[in-house]
């Protein structure tokens, strides 16, 4: 129920309009490193500080037009520029479909090779981000085009989906981030109880960590970040072919403590306006997450705002119902 609360809550265009015009006064930047690139480098300057690496995603997804497509594109080339201008420890997570998948695929396709030749010329990493169910195939599809000019791409692997297993054996050669998933699918395609999904999590960092190139292990979760450990010794694999990646402004402690025992450490550091949908499905990802940042997001502003919020989409899916009764 509360999965598909926050779910409902990130689709809701009502409340992403009034995030971007109210998010810094709503907390976001405890979520977000910044609305621009300036602030956004100095977010990765004081993690780069504490030896974190970034990878820094510039906000939005799902567009459909292609002057915004075009936009996000430009706004990603001027990342990557900044990133080496500044010398900063950090690379780049885009989503397909905000560079235009949803428009026209050879459209995105060019927009994307235009990116990782850019990165390329820095030897600097792209992460291509897999979104909904729909769009896992031809996100393959466009990366494994890519792999025919440029090595600097990797992708993630996302643990609910059943088809998990092969995709992670037919891309073990790329550096991977395995996550469990944040995206409501259908029974059809994925497993839906947090034990399955956990299960098949840690069965695929195992795999990866021992036939993998590189693996970002992306969870809040300590359980599960202490069975890593045990395992990475148990089976005497490198520090240097894995790293554990977490979300800006989650489990700070745990994050510099991580670092600071030697272990890579990478920090997911989203920047922009477009920030409403993306922390709603980190909620609706791992409930769990709203206890993570309660003190340092939610003031007594913040709660009325999300609790009214979430009050009207069930009044709305109520009376929907209903209806149609």
């Amino acid at each position: 129920m509360l999965k598909d609360v926050f779910i409902g809550l990130s689709q809701n265009q009502f409340l992403t309009s009034a995030a971007k015009k109210y998010g810094l006064k709503l907390g976001a930047q405890t979520v977000v490193a910044g609305t621009n690139i300036e602030q956004t480098i100095d977010s990765i300057r004081e993690l780069n500080a504490q030896g974190i690496s970034c990878t820094v995603d510039n906000l939005g997804e799902f567009v459909f037009e292609k002057e915004e497509a075009l936009k996000a594109k430009d706004s990603i080339l001027e990342v990557i520029e900044s990133i080496h201008a500044n010398g900063v420890d950090a690379h780049i997570s885009l989503k397909p479909t905000q560079i235009g998948l949803d428009i026209d695929y050879d459209f995105c396709y060019e927009n994307l090779r235009e990116i990782v030749a850019a990165a390329s010329k820095y030897d600097m990493h792209i992460n291509i981000d897999m979104e909904d169910y729909g769009h896992v195939q031809p996100s393959y599809d466009l990366i494994e085009t890519l792999l025919k000019e440029y090595g600097n791409i990797g992708t993630v692997i996302q643990a609910y989906f059943f088809r998990a297993e092969d995709d992670i054996q037919k891309h073990k050669d790329l550096r991977l981030r395995i996550v469990k998933g944040a995206y409501k699918e259908p029974a059809e395609y994925a497993y839906q109880t947090r034990e399955e999904i956990d299960a098949n999590f840690i069965q695929l960092i195992e795999y990866h960590l021992l036939h993998g190139k590189f693996t970002s292990i992306a969870t809040h979760d300590h359980n599960i970040i202490n069975h890593v450990i045990e395992f990475v010794k148990e089976n005497n694999i490198p520090r240097e072919k894995f790293e554990f990646q977490m979300l800006y402004g989650f489990r700070k402690d745990m994050q510099l403590n991580l670092a600071r025992q030697g272990y890579n450490f990478c920090t997911y550091v989203p920047f922009g306006d477009d920030w409403y949908g993306y922390f709603m499905r980190r909620l609706a990802e791992r409930p769990q997450n709203l206890n993570l940042v309660v003190k340092q997001v939610f003031n007594k502003r913040t709660n009325t705002a999300i609790g009214l919020a979430a009050g009207a989409f069930l009044l709305g899916r109520l009376t929907s119902k209903g209806k149609n009764k």
